[in-house]
């Protein structure tokens, strides 16, 4: 409710096999609310199918009277291999699928037809009995490599940026996802880009930096993580073979585990020793009112369109939240 009033735009509920429902946390939200957009950041086609999702967004949408939107992304292999006890053939291409579905099944007569060549889902002409209030649910895509940044530039309403992207990254990402859009015929301007900065107005910027080393350690140094961190003066590759020989994540890996093993054996602190601070000084949007909105200055400058914010630390008042949007205001 303190979002709401404040003016922020949008609230992304996360969903991971170890987390809440998304779903039921927002389908609370959208009876407490009045203006705030409400939708996942992000769900998978593997956790939830693809008609699950029809149906849960569809639901949402009407709940919130047509504040609905979808966040999708392709999650880790591993989690489909230990939460859920299965294998999965192509991640992307059922995202791709789950696109065609969607749109599908978010029109009206809500019927849809799998594409002749289609491999994960294989529908054949199901028709759903509801649909969401809104013409056009926009569908955001947490996108990485290449291959998923292209996806976006076919399909997507826009990209969802890994948390900690570089600048250097999402430049590169914008551009590239804008030149693709348009060489299929899409509007580039339409398409949104979300950076997952979890901004933070702090006068101690140095102790975000250094927690915010965990995040790095834990997730970037996952496979194909790492080009998320991509700044001019930092050998990445380096720093971030390091990361991993004291995490011992490939080992973790190789042998089976899991992301939820690397978290339980990793050895953080002397994965912070290997992690220069200067690095987290380019990665994390905290610091003063002044220091942040140059910092958003600068990502407006490359195409970003929006940017998270922090919620407030556990204990701290929800209010927070207007104090940032007030200083923050006009960037």
């Amino acid at each position: 409710r303190v979002a709401d009033r404040a003016g922020i735009d949008s609230f992304w509920a996360s969903e991971d096999p170890d987390g809440w429902d998304a779903i039921a946390v927002l389908s609370v939200l959208a009876r407490e609310t009045d203006r705030i957009r409400i939708g996942t950041g992000v769900l998978n086609p593997y956790f939830r199918h693809p008609s699950l999702i029809a149906a849960s967004i569809a639901t949402l949408d009407t709940l919130s009277d047509g504040r609905a939107f979808l966040g999708l992304g392709r999650g880790q292999t591993e989690w489909y291999r230990h939460a859920l006890g299965m294998e999965v053939g192509s991640p992307l291409a059922a995202l791709e699928e789950s696109f065609g579905l969607l749109r599908q099944w978010w029109r009206q007569p809500w019927r849809a037809e799998a594409s002749a060549d289609a491999s994960q889902f294989k529908i054949t002409g199901w028709e759903r009995a509801i649909g969401p209030i809104q013409e056009h649910v926009p569908i955001y895509l947490a996108a990485v490599g290449p291959k998923a940044l292209s996806l976006a530039a076919r399909h997507a309403d826009g990209v969802v940026f890994n948390d900690l992207a570089s600048v250097s990254y999402m430049e590169d990402a914008i551009r590239d996802v804008r030149r693709q859009a348009a060489d299929v015929g899409r509007d580039p301007d339409v398409l949104s880009f979300f950076a997952r900065a979890a901004v933070m107005i702090t006068d101690d910027p140095e102790a975000v930096w250094e927690r915010r080393k965990d995040t790095v350690s834990l997730i970037h140094a996952l496979p194909g993580m790492d080009v998320l961190l991509v700044s001019p003066g930092f050998d990445i590759e380096a720093i971030m073979s390091e990361v991993r020989r004291v995490m011992r994540t490939e080992e973790v890996l190789d042998r089976g585990g899991n992301f939820l093993d690397i978290r339980r054996t990793g050895d953080f602190a002397a994965a912070r020793e290997q992690i220069p601070t200067d690095l987290m000084r380019e990665l994390v949007v905290a610091g003063t009112v002044d220091e942040v909105r140059a910092r958003l200055r600068a990502f407006r400058e490359i195409g970003v369109t929006d940017v998270f914010l922090a919620t407030p630390p556990k204990g701290e008042p929800v209010e927070g939240l207007v104090e940032i949007v007030e200083a923050l205001a006009g960037v």
